[in-house]
Order: structure tokens, then C-alpha cells, then sequence
């Protein structure tokens, strides 16, 4: 059963089948492959966000949370944090070891997978 509207599931479904394709691109183009690996990092973020409810209104907070360093007890308000944390160092530093950063943004992937799947009730 699905427990959010169809507008929502099909942007959460769309960026995600999209993000899984970034990294499969980035894996076939090396020399594309940072910029490529942060687009399906973005990307598997925006499908969390669609999942969880307003994107806009979830990225504020988290904003808000992460540039006030406020102590977070939610552990979803802290997931989210952490994500966007990573986010930015990968901004910050898109030419690093690109393997590290491919396997750390193919687990996000894989986490943001089994979060739209649990809200959608579809596997993406």
C-alpha cells in the first residue's frame, strides 16, 4: 500500500531510476565520472526528499538544521543532515578518489532505494 500521492511517487521513482543511471554512466565514463556522481548523489537526495513529503519545505529544514549546527535527536532530521553534509564535501571536492566516491554514493543510492520502496509500496 502506498502512502503518499501519485505526484510524489512518480518524481521519488523517477530520480531514483535516475540516479541509478548516473552511476552506471560514471562507471562507463570515467573522465565524466565525478561530475556524474555527484548528479545521481543529488538526485537519490531529491528522491528521499519526494518520498518523505514537500521537497522544498524538507530541504529548509535541513538547510536551517545544518547551518545553525543545531543538536538533532531525530534520526530522520539527522539522516537527512548527514546526507547533505555529503553532499557538500563532494561539491567541495569533485576530483578525489573517485572509487571511494562512487562506493559511498552507490550505498546512498541503495538507501534511498529501499526508502522510496518502503513509502511507494514499488520497487524502482
Amino acid at each position: 500500500m502506498s502512502i503518499m500521492n501519485n505526484y510524489r511517487k512518480g518524481w521519488a521513482l523517477r530520480y531514483l531510476r535516475e540516479a541509478k543511471a548516473e552511476l552506471t554512466a560514471a562507471q562507463k565514463t570515467p573522465y565524466m565520472a565525478p561530475s556524474l556522481i555527484f548528479e545521481a548523489l543529488r538526485k537519490a537526495q531529491a528522491a528521499i526528499y519526494y518520498s518523505l513529503g514537500e521537497p522544498t519545505f524538507i530541504a529548509t529544514i535541513v538547510h536551517e538544521t545544518l547551518y545553525t549546527k543545531q543538536f538533532v535527536e531525530d534520526p530522520i532530521l539527522k539522516f537527512l543532515v548527514e546526507i547533505e553534509r555529503t553532499v557538500q564535501q563532494i561539491a567541495q571536492k569533485p576530483r578525489s578518489d573517485s572509487e571511494t566516491v562512487m562506493e559511498q554514493v552507490n550505498g546512498l543510492v541503495q538507501l534511498a532505494s529501499e526508502i522510496v520502496e518502503l513509502f511507494t509500496g514499488e520497487s524502482a
